[in-house]
C-alpha cells in the first residue's frame, strides 16, 4: 500500500514500506547503485517522517520480501516471540526510538525484548537515529558468550588474532600468532583466513592452531575460516575443530550464493557440539556479514542494504554463535563509498545486531580504493569502543597481506584498552599474567627472555 507525507505544502508518496525504508536510509553508494536511494535530502526526510509513524506491528504483516519466496523471511516470521514483543507492540517506530533512549530501556529489559524484535524493526528505528543515539542505546545491551573464555562482559573487549598468510605458510602464521599473543591479543579467537580450500592444508592449519593453544594452555579458541562444508568434513575426519565459520546474508538467494542453507548450518553446529571442546561454554559458531553482500549477489530484491544486513542477524541468532562480525568496509566503495559511510554502517550494524541479541564485533576496515583512510578507522574504533563493542580484529600492522585490505592492529587494540579502560576476557587476562605478558591491570610487561623462549620453542617445534 502507498505511504504519504505532506511537508511544507509538498506531498510525498511512497509505493510501499520497502521504499519508505530505502528512502529513509542515510545516503550510501550501494543503495544508489541499486537505484533505490532517496533522490533528494527532502525525500529522505519525508520518508523518515512516514517511518516514524509506522506501527512496529506493521513489520509483522507487511514483509519486505514475500514469505513464500524467501526462507529468511519465513524464519523471521515463524520464529517471532510475540510474548517478548508485547511490551512495545503498541508503539510506532518513532515511539520505539524515544523509548529506547529512555531510562526505562535498561540492560535487563533490552535482553528480554530481543527475541521479540525483528530485523526490519531494528533497522527501521536505526534510520531515525543520529550516531550518538545508536551509541547511547547499544551501550546498554549486553550479550555474553562462552567457549574457552567469556566474551562480552561489561567493561571488556576481546580481539580476534588474525595471522593470515598469502600461501598458508605455517611458519608465517605461527610468527604472527606469537606477535599477537605477546601484544595481548587473541581472546576472541585465533582465526585464520586460509588461501587454500585443500582439506589437507586446512587440516594442518587446524591442528597447528590447536597445538599452540594446548601447549601454551591458552584459554581461547581457534578457527580456520573456510567454507562450512569443509569444516564439517574436517570434523568428520577427526580434526580438532573449535569454531565453525561461515559468511551469511539476509536473503535466501544471498546464502545460496555462499553455498549454504539453514539446514547445513545446523548440521555444522551439531558436528562442532559433538566434539565437546568448550570448557566454559558451548557457543561454537562464528559468522561474518557485511552491508552490500546481498546486492553484490543480485539478491537484495529492492531492499536497502542496511536492512538486508540486519536480516542476516536473524539467521545468525538461530545458532547461538560465539562471535558475529560485520566486516564493515571490506566489500568496497561501490557499497560504502567513503569513511563517513563506513563509520555510519559500522554503528548501524553493531546497534542492530546487539539489539537482536547477538554478540557483535566489527572488522573496522576499508579497501585501498575506497575514499577512506586509517584516521576514519580510528574514529570508528573509538565510537565502537564507547558503544561497548564485543570484539575487534588484530592484524599485524593493520595490513592484511592475504586479503589485501586495511583493518586494525594489535597496537590499535592496546590504544583502545588504555583510552577506554577496557579489559580482556577474564580467563585470558589471568593467562597473560601467569605468562608474565601483562600485569594485574592488563598492561603489557617487557617480554622476559624466559617467556619469549618458551613461546618460540613451542611454536618452532610445531612447524619444524
Amino acid at each position: 500500500m502507498p505511504y504519504r507525507a505532506a511537508i511544507a505544502s509538498q506531498l510525498y508518496v511512497f509505493e510501499d514500506l520497502k521504499q519508505v525504508m530505502a528512502f529513509a536510509s542515510p545516503a550510501r553508494s550501494g543503495d544508489y547503485l541499486a537505484g533505490i536511494g532517496a533522490p533528494t535530502a527532502q525525500e529522505r526526510m519525508a520518508a523518515r517522517h512516514v517511518l516514524a509513524d509506522v506501527p512496529l506491528k506493521q513489520f509483522l504483516t507487511e514483509a519486505l520480501i514475500p514469505y513464500e519466496d524467501d526462507n529468511i523471511t519465513r524464519l523471521i516470521v515463524d520464529g517471532h516471540d510475540a510474548q517478548a514483543f508485547a511490551p512495545v507492540s503498541h508503539m510506532t517506530v518513532g515511539d520505539f526510538r524515544n523509548w529506547l533512549l529512555s531510562e526505562q530501556a535498561t540492560t535487563e529489559v533490552l535482553a528480554l525484548l530481543a527475541p521479540g524484535l525483528t530485523p526490519e524493526m531494528v533497522a527501521a528505528v536505526s534510520k531515525l537515529m543520529r550516531n550518538q543515539d545508536l551509541i547511547a542505546v547499544v551501550r546498554k545491551c549486553r550479550v555474553v558468550t562462552r567457549f574457552r573464555d567469556t566474551i562480552g562482559l561489561e567493561g571488556r573487549m576481546s580481539v580476534r588474532l588474525q595471522p593470515n598468510h598469502p600461501t598458508d605458510d605455517l611458519r608465517g602464521i605461527a610468527a604472527s600468532t606469537l606477535d599477537g599473543l605477546l601484544m595481548g591479543s587473541g581472546d576472541a579467537v585465533i582465526g585464520v583466513n586460509p588461501a587454500s580450500d585443500s582439506l589437507p592444508v586446512l587440516g594442518d592449519l587446524v591442528r597447528m592452531l590447536d597445538e599452540i593453544i594446548q601447549r601454551l594452555e591458552i584459554p581461547t579458541q581457534s578457527c580456520v575460516l573456510t567454507h562450512v562444508t569443509n569444516t564439517i568434513k574436517l570434523v568428520q575426519g577427526g580434526a580438532p575443530v573449535d569454531l565453525v565459520f561461515q559468511s551469511i546474508g539476509g536473503t535466501e538467494k544471498t546464502n545460496l550464493s555462499f553455498g549454504v542453507t539453514p539446514d547445513i548450518l545446523q548440521e555444522a553446529r551439531e558436528a562442532a557440539l559433538s566434539l565437546g571442546r568448550g570448557t566454559v561454554g558451548d557457543n561454537v559458531m562464528y559468522f561474518e556479514t557485511g552491508q552490500g553482500s546481498a546486492l553484490s549477489a543480485d539478491a537484495s530484491f529492492g531492499v536497502d542494504q542496511q536492512t538486508c544486513e540486519a536480516r542476516a542477524y536473524a539467521l545468525a541468532r538461530r545458532y547461538k554463535p560465539l562471535l558475529v562480525n560485520t566486516v564493515v568496509g571490506f566489500i568496497g566503495p561501490e557499497y560504502l563509498y567513503d569513511g563517513k559511510q563506513i563509520i555510519r554502517a559500522g554503528l548501524e550494524d553493531f546497534f542492530c545486531g546487539k539489539l537482536l541479541g547477538l554478540p557483535m564485533g566489527c572488522d573496522i576496515c576499508y579497501t585501498n580504493h575506497a575514499e577512506a583512510d586509517q584516521d576514519d578507522m580510528d574514529n570508528l574504533l573509538v565510537l565502537l569502543g564507547a558503544a561497548g563493542i564485543n570484539f575487534i580484529m588484530g592484524v599485524p600492522g593493520a595490513d592484511d597481506i592475504m586479503l589485501n585490505y586495511q583493518s586494525t592492529s594489535f597496537h590499535d587494540a592496546l590504544f583502545l584498552r588504555e583510552t577506554m579502560n577496557l579489559k580482556r576476557a577474564p580467563e585470558f587476562e589471568t593467562w597473560l599474567q601467569r605468562m608474565k605478558i601483562a600485569d594485574a591491570g592488563g598492561r603489557l610487561l617487557p617480554t622476559s627472555p624466559d617467556t619469549l623462549l618458551n613461546c618460540m620453542s613451542a611454536l618452532k617445534s610445531l612447524v619444524a
